[in-house]
């Protein structure tokens, strides 16, 4: 059962990192639609190119950070904090649900993106709470 959940959590974390790897390096080369509707809806010229960038670099980050067992839990946190960003700017007046040229497909990967975290993040405790469990 223990050498089970193991491998449903490499299988999960491995496709978060997947994911990761996937959005992060959409932000390397041409302008982004997204990061351009925020710029030019939010007046701040910043978010193109110079924080779809950074942005970019802490997703590849935590894809790196997701695939090393210690520091899992780390790079889990920082997934669910850029989700958050994502989702909370997807509901601002400033980009929207919906992104011209994507549709609600970026929200929804997202929500999913987010889901898949949060799940890690679970399963992550349960696992840490089974090693301490054991050590006693």
């Amino acid at each position: 059962m223990e050498h089970d959940m193991t491998v449903v959590r490499w299988i999960l974390v491995l496709a978060l990192a997947a994911f990761f790897v996937f959005m992060g390096v959409q932000k390397f080369g041409a302008e982004n639609v997204v990061f351009a509707t925020i710029a030019k809806n939010s007046g701040i010229s910043l978010f193109e190119p110079l924080v779809r960038m950074i942005t970019g670099a802490a997703e590849i980050l935590t894809a790196l950070l997701l695939v090393i067992p210690k520091m899992r839990t780390n790079g889990a946190r920082i997934a669910l904090l850029i989700l958050l960003g994502a989702i909370g700017f997807h509901l601002s007046p400033w980009l929207g649900i919906s992104v011209e040229g994507t549709g609600h497909s970026l929200f929804m990967m997202a929500i999913g993106g987010f889901i898949l975290t949060c799940t890690v993040l679970l399963l992550e405790r349960l696992a840490s709470k089974r090693t301490t469990e054991r050590k006693h």
